[in-house]
């Protein structure tokens, strides 16, 4: 499992460093291809994700809850809620940046922005590495289900990334947040931290996906398709659902 594991995270790499020679992504109104991988990912989230992590809130209570918070009855939903804040707050901060700078968007960006982005995203594609490894539901066929949603959740990913930083994106930081899923993937080689840790993971995970995926989605320039995002989720769903 290591090996294909390995192969899967250099799939996931390579999504990174050619997705933006997807011509045909590139279009506004936003492709529906886009949109699709973003119903797939949002699917994902909310019918394995979310379930899996339903059924180890028990696990996190019985060991003592998060960091000791006993009090706290909801561990695995609190983090979902603080992945998706705080990757909503990053996403301010960069905003409110460029628009400081006199920036628009699709110009090269300041700096501070890039690296910004580049940061937080980094340790999101290393989280995601990790996970490869160490997952809430061990086995084959939950790793393929977790490499498809997440790879084309880092097709969408990109192509914002890309919008707001192009010539940098391309001379670096693509390259970074390829190698971040290595970097991630090999720390979890190494490293296996219990279960319910797992389960924290994956619900910060899934607060950040849900987040990165609408707000993509949402703004009324990106003029999105939301039939192909529904299809997309309604699609994703049913297999989850059938397997």
């Amino acid at each position: 499992m290591v090996l294909l594991s390995a192969i899967l995270a250099a799939g996931m790499a390579l999504a990174h460093l050619f997705s933006y020679k997807l011509l045909f992504l590139q279009s506004i109104p936003r492709s529906p291809w886009l949109s699709m991988a973003g119903g797939v990912s949002v699917a994902y989230v909310f019918l394995h994700i979310l379930s899996e992590l339903s059924a180890r809130q028990g696990e996190i209570e019985e060991t003592g809850g998060l960091l000791g918070l006993v009090f706290v009855e909801h561990h695995v939903y609190i983090m979902a809620l603080l992945g998706l804040g705080l990757f909503y707050g990053l996403e301010r901060a960069a905003t409110a940046k460029r628009e400081t700078s006199g920036e628009e968007e699709g110009s090269k960006s300041a700096a501070g922005v890039f690296w910004l982005h580049i940061a937080s995203f980094s340790v999101y594609n290393a989280l995601i590495g990790y996970l490869l490894l160490h997952r809430e539901a061990p086995g084959l066929q939950s790793l393929l289900l977790y490499f498809f949603a997440l790879t084309l959740h880092f097709v969408v990913n990109d192509y914002g990334v890309r919008e707001d930083h192009k010539e940098d994106y391309d001379r670096i930081g693509r390259w970074i947040l390829a190698t971040a899923i290595f970097i991630g993937w090999g720390i979890g080689v190494v490293t296996e931290i219990p279960e319910p840790t797992i389960a924290v993971l994956f619900a910060f995970l899934a607060g950040g996906i849900v987040l990165n995926v609408l707000k993509e989605e949402l703004p009324r320039e990106r003029k999105s398709r939301f039939w192909a995002f529904a299809l997309g989720a309604v699609a994703y769903a049913a297999l989850l659902l059938a397997l």
